[in-house]
């Protein structure tokens, strides 16, 4: 009976790092912040976090933006088209989720426009 419980207790030692690891794997490692290429007449630049905007999903889906919303670039050299408000008036971009019901909207420049 002893024994059982000694190996019982090795296995529940051993399950708790493995489980770890398999959450670990099931999260994907997200890219750096981006900063967003500025309109001509933007107040400042935008920084955009995916850590920020996946924190607020139950389990990470890049589908979500991913490529309806923004297109997947890999490489610096690729250039991206200005986020205007013109655009996300009309729901695209950011303007899809910030609209003032799903997140906050795009009224107060300084909650994206830093510097």
């Amino acid at each position: 009976m002893r024994r059982h419980a000694i190996i019982a207790t090795i296995l529940a030692v051993l399950a708790v790092p493995a489980i770890g690891l398999l959450s670990a794997q099931d999260m994907p490692k997200l890219p750096a912040d981006i900063t967003l290429p500025r309109a001509a007449d933007s107040p400042g630049p935008v920084v955009f976090s995916h850590q920020t905007h996946t924190a607020v999903q139950a389990k990470v889906d890049c589908t979500v933006c991913h490529p309806k919303l923004a297109p997947i670039v890999k490489t610096k050299a690729t250039r991206r088209d200005p986020i205007t408000h013109a655009k996300m008036e009309k729901g695209l971009s950011c303007g899809s989720c910030h609209n003032g019901k799903a997140a906050h909207g795009f009224e107060d420049c300084s909650s994206c426009h830093k510097g």
